[in-house]
């Protein structure tokens, strides 16, 4: 038997982190399988479907090393409608399920509570189709359902406390619960990789596929993902779109490992490994059912340390897209001609070991290339307190004969500027830091003073002592 899971995504929203963890767990386990992964694109909610949501599935899948042409489909849910007619016909057929015309306000007044299931009112009325009437499956009255799944055991559930739930609604259409069994069905769909959100569906689905007299697929419920309160994370409180972190700069090598260690880890006391190492070790078994907590702090961690493992000529190219702008990355504060990539390569090695995410490199290399300094408010009164003046005017005088103009030459300069008066060098370097760079912080100064030039150099150095005229 060939070995064929699928992920089932919605074109509703942007794609979910907790999405992009599950394809992945899909992804190995079927290469590790021998087998065939499946993209089901469910499009039914028509409300909600926009096409470019799908296109924006199909490019995170690419960007994480699901690649297109490598998995089998798209396949789209809505084009299986006859199928998902038929099935609900064969149900109806063979007394599986029956059609109610009850509404929730009936079913309601029945019961006397609003949060009591369906009450089996219309098992035997022996109503046809027709106008509000959904079909409802019908759940077998006694003995349970035994969920077989790879990470959770065998959770069981009494039929009895599963209410006859619809399958199909009023104006014929299936609801999801069905749709995704048929669709599981037509595809050959052998494992069910997916969100532990969808366990209590599970058994509802098991009778379905045992109704339909087909032997159910293996079930494997990864755990939930949660945020720092242990919240399911939710794309309206959470930060959880997976092309926000591929914009604001993370790497999809880093992404994937990360997304990976949530709910699993691999052999010995080590997070960051190579694919390669997570292909060969990753076991379904293995995955740990308890809710696995979305760090970004730690995300950002791991994003820089697979930064700085870069060799620096592919940090450049990876840089590229936030130093010339892009269709979803804002261009950055300078025009395309004052961009200087040979200055950029020379200051590279040094930006590489001190962000954490690629959109960092625009305030740390801004100086470079814009005409005047992007001057923080903030970092100029901070460092331009009494004596500042005066110490620009000696940096300026110590700066305009230097021979030669290199980092050390300049570090030694200024040095003996702060001693002049009393400062060390971490105080005596701030007021210049700041006329030239418009920051407290950033790439080390006098590297950075180098590349800049002599010129500049001494210009934002005059233009700061103006200011404090």
């Amino acid at each position: 038997m060939t070995v064929r899971v699928r992920f089932a995504p919605s074109p509703t929203g942007m794609f979910h982190v907790g999405g992009a963890r599950s394809a992945l767990q899909n992804w190995i386990y079927a290469k590790q399988q021998g087998g065939v992964f499946v993209l089901r694109i469910e499009d039914t909610d028509a409300a909600r479907n926009k096409p470019e949501w799908t296109e924006g599935i199909l490019s995170a899948l690419d960007w994480i090393g699901i690649s297109r042409g490598s998995y089998e489909g798209p396949y789209f849910q809505s084009s299986y409608a006859a199928e998902h007619r038929a099935a609900a016909q064969r149900l109806h057929d063979a007394g599986r399920a029956y059609y109610c015309d009850c509404t929730r306000e009936a079913v309601q007044a029945r019961t006397g509570s609003q949060y009591a299931g369906y009450d089996g009112y219309c098992r035997d009325r022996g109503l046809g189709p027709g106008e509000g009437r959904a079909l409802r499956f019908r759940t077998p009255d006694e003995g349970e359902t035994v969920v077989v799944d790879l990470i959770r055991g065998e959770p069981t559930f009494e039929n009895r406390l599963i209410e006859d739930f619809v399958i199909a609604r009023g104006d014929g259409s299936p609801v999801f619960l069905l749709a995704n069994v048929v669709d599981d069905l037509t595809m050959g769909i052998t494992h069910v990789i997916r969100a532990e959100e969808h366990l209590p569906n599970t058994p509802k689905q098991q009778l379905l596929w045992d109704a339909l007299g087909v032997k159910p697929p293996v079930w494997a419920h990864v755990p939930v993902v949660v945020n720092e309160k242990r919240q399911k994370l939710s794309k309206r409180r959470d930060k959880v779109a997976l092309e926000a972190y591929r914009d604001e700069g993370y790497l999809a090598d880093a992404m994937r490992n990360y997304l990976m260690l949530l709910g699993w880890a691999p052999s010995g006391d080590r997070e960051i490994v190579p694919w390669s190492v997570i292909e060969e070790e990753f076991r379904l078994t293995e995955v740990n059912p308890s809710p696995a907590f979305f760090d970004e702090k730690k995300l950002r961690a791991f994003n820089g340390e697979y930064i700085r493992a870069l060799p620096v000529d592919e940090f450049v190219a990876a840089c590229q897209p936030w130093l010339t702008g892009t269709d979803t990355i804002a261009p950055p504060p300078w025009q395309p001609e004052e961009f200087d990539a040979e200055a950029f390569a020379r200051v590279a090695p040094l930006a590489q070991t001190r962000i954490a995410v690629l959109s960092e490199i625009v305030p740390n290399v801004d100086f470079l290339f814009v005409a005047d300094p992007l001057t923080d408010e903030a970092a100029w009164a901070k460092a331009m307190k009494e004596g500042a003046a005066e110490l620009l005017d000696a940096a300026i005088a110590g700066y305009e004969g230097l021979e030669p103009w290199d980092a050390d030459a300049l570090k030694s300069t200024l040095e003996a500027v702060g001693a002049e008066r009393g400062l060390k060098l971490g105080k005596a370097q701030a007021p210049v830091r700041v006329a030239v760079t418009g920051r407290t912080v950033g790439l080390p100064l006098f590297e950075s003073l180098e590349v800049l030039g002599r010129e500049r150099t001494l210009a934002r150095l005059r233009a700061a002592r103006v200011r404090l005229v």
